[in-house]
């Protein structure tokens, strides 16, 4: 009997997560969180040929007319080649950045692991005992890679130590571990031995790959951070599922900062009449009276927000499933790139979905624009879209629900539900309308800092902002500061994150143009009889699939 693409796409997600476990623990698939990946060259290799396998088993299903598994076909390949092209092109040699490489997944896949049961920590000891044997695989790809002359930029270099000292160190998060698991209610004297040992080894595992970054790699590496054209056409379609002109699209990247800029102008005079953008944005940063004044208060402001908006919003404009009508909010310990991101709930719903925001060591925590991020990253922006995604039903294989994944169109999801939680009425401050303005003018300046860097294109003559000059680092967190509103360090890790993730950043404010473009011609077509609450169900039905087969499902 012809195997069925369905049947196929389950085993697929069960071959990934077994030889990629720490995908297996984001994801939220048991049974694999007490191993680490094999992170070396020959692991790596590995994966490729077992890509190469699955691409073979793809192609060969018949799946004939019925337009969901001809989808889950696409979907599936597309993704699968998509990796293979990162093999091919060298992407996985130059595996280290500041913000998404295995570097941070060392440490952040300890987040995702269940830590208030026995099982849990026993998984997190033996994590953590196997750190050391994780790390040095690691360490040998990048060898490997920087002998055959494959390395990042030195900034990238930098931070990667800066971060890896930080996780060896005397403030390491590592150290907290052993009060958690007391605070946990877990009373196993030999556990907690074993988890106070594994915390020393997971440092010294830090420790080495410090060591080798600063004493080897740092010497290799790259001055320039700019990845060039070519490259970075490669790069950003993988995070759109679409191609691009950067050229084009940087001129249109300059038109919003335009744009937005007015609209900033004119809602600043609404919070401070006579005050402008520069002066108003300050007093939105230290009025204490417009702020949060513990982490604690802030995150419990942030999860209000989720309740109330997924409370009144469900059956209105959406549909929202059952198993998704819980939603958490946390904190990260300090140490990492500052900012906020979502990690979806657990394949068996046992783990809520759960918005994570970093903010290092602050306790006055300005609100006006993180409001806007609490729709972004939680509902009914990230956790709605994961969640419908999760729960899809048997018309959405099971490798497309949990694996798929792009940036163009889950990020432009979760930028459009930016904009529709303000046509709702949800920014009730013209405070909270500017941080919306600011986030989105945040997202302009990715698209022209991204491309301006990596292209070496010059700023526009008619714009005011260092008109006809190059792109520095110094430029892009200067304009970070002053047009978008972000704070020093904030701005400083923006910048690492564009140099070091080339065309990621761009696809938010790429894909949130594509939604919108499809919701007016789909208004046009229907006119009267328009429906956004099913407009929104067809987007979010096939998950966060490449932007060119979102526009082809939702076209029909």
């Amino acid at each position: 009997m012809a195997d069925d693409i369905y049947a196929l796409s389950s085993r697929l997600v069960d071959e990934l997560v077994t030889a990629l476990p720490t995908v297996a623990t984001y994801l939220g698939i048991p049974g694999h969180d007490d191993r680490w990946d094999d992170f070396s060259l020959a692991g790596r290799e590995a994966v490729a040929t077992m890509f190469r396998d699955q691409v073979k088993r793809v192609e060969a299903v018949e799946v004939g007319d019925d337009p969901w598994r001809r989808l889950a076909r696409e979907v599936a390949l597309a993704e699968l080649q998509r990796n293979l092209a990162d093999f091919d092109s060298g992407e996985h040699l130059v595996d280290l950045n500041s913000i998404s490489s295995t570097l941070q997944d060392l440490r952040d896949a300890f987040d995702q692991m269940d830590q208030s049961t026995t099982a849990g920590w026993e998984n997190v000891a033996a994590r953590l005992h196997g750190l050391p044997g994780a790390a040095a695989g690691y360490v040998s790809r990048l060898e490997d890679a920087r002998r055959l002359g494959r390395v990042v930029a030195r900034r990238q270099v930098v931070e990667a130590i800066r971060q890896a000292r930080n996780h060896a160190g005397d403030r390491s998060h590592f150290l907290t571990f052993p009060a958690t698991m007391a605070a946990s209610g877990v009373n196993d004297e030999a556990l907690a031995a074993r988890v106070a040992a594994g915390v020393d080894e997971a440092r010294s595992a830090f420790g080495a790959i410090g060591d080798y970054l600063e004493s080897t790699y740092l010497a290799s590496a790259l001055e320039r951070d700019a990845v060039g054209e070519e490259r970075y056409r490669n790069l950003a379609s993988r995070f759109l599922g679409s191609e691009i002109d950067p050229r084009s699209t940087y001129e249109w990247g300059w038109s919003e900062v335009t744009r937005l800029r007015q609209r900033m102008t004119a809602t600043a005079e609404e919070i401070l009449p006579g005050g402008g953008i520069a002066t108003t944005l300050d007093l939105l940063l230290t009025d204490p009276g417009r702020a949060a004044h513990s982490q604690e208060e802030f995150r419990d402001l942030m999860l209000a927000r989720q309740l109330t908006a997924l409370a009144e919003l469900d059956g209105v404009h959406f549909d929202v499933p059952a198993p998704i009508r819980r939603i958490d909010v946390k904190m990260t310990p300090p140490g990492g790139s500052l900012g906020a991101y979502y990690n979806g709930p657990s394949e068996d719903f046992t783990r809520p979905g759960t918005v994570w925001w970093s903010k290092g060591e602050a306790e006055q925590i300005p609100l006006y624009d993180e409001v806007t991020t609490a729709y972004h990253e939680g509902f009914p922006g990230h956790h709605l879209q994961y969640g419908i995604q999760v729960t899809a039903g048997d018309r959405v294989s099971r490798y497309q629900r949990l694996v798929v994944w792009y940036s163009g169109s889950g990020e432009g999801w979760a930028l459009y539900a930016e904009d529709l939680m303000e046509e709702l009425g949800y920014l009730e401050k013209p405070d909270y309308v500017f941080g919306k303005l600011a986030a989105e003018m945040l997202r302009a300046c990715r698209v022209v800092i991204d491309i301006g860097s990596h292209l070496e294109l010059p700023i526009p003559t008619g714009q005011p902002f260092h008109p006809g000059e190059a792109w520095s680092f110094d430029t892009g967190v200067e304009m970070l500061e002053r047009y978008a509103g972000q704070a020093h360090d904030v701005s400083v890790s923006e910048m690492n994150r564009y140099l070091g993730w080339a065309g990621q950043a761009i696809a938010y404010k790429v894909g949130q143009q594509a939604i919108r473009d499809l919701r007016a011609e789909a208004q046009r077509q229907a006119g009267a009889t328009f429906e956004l609450k099913r407009f929104h169900a067809q987007l979010l039905e096939v998950g966060a699939v490449g932007l060119d087969v979102l526009r082809k499902h939702v076209r029909g």
